[in-house]
């Protein structure tokens, strides 16, 4: 997708950082949320879908209770949310009802996406409000995540949002014009990149893991966030916030911040749940020939091209696979035990039954509950 198509697409996706939100601490920007609460209306009056994800619940709570600084203790952080939400909402609210639109709250956890029933269950929720021209306002549940179970960044969240309701489009707005050949931060020399294709492998070393005061991301999980939208072919632009209607400009193709392609094929539903919405429970280490088996066609990871294996998984786990050099190869949903398939390593498919007493599958992993890296890159 070109910039000149952005206006012909029907679902967006836009995320909206701390830093912005709460004008890097210094508690929720109502004016800044409201210019941006105006754009997005403006969008709507032309047909646009949208879904908001939206940080700033700890930083506003952050700034009610008084703190200067981020907590580290969980129990401190997660009061910051469930206080900091309260304001966060009630804002975008009042804001969008300006509009005569209504809002609608969704809080996840990345628990939520792995488990397929949940999954399936949010999807239907936010196509529904899309229906009735609800704008579901989407942050990390904070107060009862865990580091298991958190996305770690809503860069992530919004990406994965993107993949479940197979958004056109993902919007990161942050406080930087878009992605540059170095951090801007230290070269003021450095140039922004206007358009680039998502698989290019020279992005991840341009973009900087350091985040700001509030964030946790930076850069390099903005990158990150838009090869995982790409699975689902949707397009991602990096852009400011600052920017005066920055949200109508990119819809006319205006050539502002970022804009990532997705110049892979999309995956299935399917294999984009499995790609990006399941916690990792352990890996495999496979032998030459299965790696090379795997990535000629779809065939079954058999027990006789397993050659370790680490982790305390159980049937129907995440597991990830891996070459003798580390590097990924797949990763999928095991058929047995952690402690079964230890039993299994290195052996052939016939002596299954011999060595645990039954027969349940004989391979470790089927193809259709696999992905390839090479895809899902």
């Amino acid at each position: 997708m070109n910039r000149t198509e952005l206006k012909k697409t029907k679902r967006w996706v836009i995320k909206i950082g701390s830093a912005l939100l709460t004008d890097d601490g210094k508690g929720l920007n109502i004016q800044a949320l409201s210019e941006w609460v105006a754009q997005m209306a403006t969008l709507k009056s032309q047909g646009i879908e949208i879904v908001l994800v939206s940080s700033g619940s700890i930083a506003e709570g952050m700034t009610r209770l008084g703190w200067q600084a981020r907590p580290t203790a969980l129990n401190e952080l997660q009061a910051a949310a469930a206080l900091g939400q309260m304001g966060l909402i009630q804002a975008y609210e009042s804001q969008f009802s300006v509009f005569d639109l209504h809002t609608a709250q969704i809080l996840m956890t990345h628990d939520d996406l792995s488990n397929r029933k949940r999954y399936l269950n949010i999807k239907s929720t936010i196509e529904t409000l899309l229906t009735y021209n609800v704008v579901p306002i989407i942050n990390e549940n904070d107060t009862v995540v865990t580091d298991e179970i958190c996305f770690g960044d809503n860069d992530t969240l919004a990406a994965l949002t993107a993949n479940l309701i197979s958004a056109d489009v993902l919007v990161i707005l942050t406080d930087q014009n878009g992605l540059y050949t170095e951090n801007p931060r230290e070269n003021p020399d450095a140039s922004l990149i206007s358009e680039v294709q998502v698989s290019s492998r020279e992005i991840e070393a341009m973009a900087s893991s350091e985040g700001g005061l509030l964030g946790k991301g930076g850069m390099y999980t903005k990158v990150m966030a838009a090869k995982c939208a790409a699975r689902s072919g949707t397009t991602t632009l990096i852009a400011s916030g600052r920017e005066k209607n920055i949200l109508p400009k990119l819809l006319r193709g205006e050539v502002l911040g970022t804009l990532l392609v997705p110049d892979l094929e999309p995956l299935t539903a399917h294999q984009q749940w499995l790609a990006g919405h399941l916690q990792v429970k352990g890996s495999l280490v496979l032998n030459e020939s299965a790696v090379a088996m795997l990535q000629d066609s779809a065939h079954n990871l058999l027990p006789s091209g397993v050659v370790s294996q680490t982790g305390d998984f159980q049937r129907g786990d995440m597991v990830v696979c891996y070459d003798e050099l580390g590097e990924e190869v797949a990763r999928g949903l095991v058929n047995y035990s952690a402690s079964e398939s230890r039993q299994l390593l290195g052996k052939p498919c016939d002596q299954v039954e011999s060595i645990l007493g039954y027969v349940g599958e004989e391979s470790l992993m089927q193809s259709d509950n696999m992905v390839l890296s090479s895809e899902s890159e």
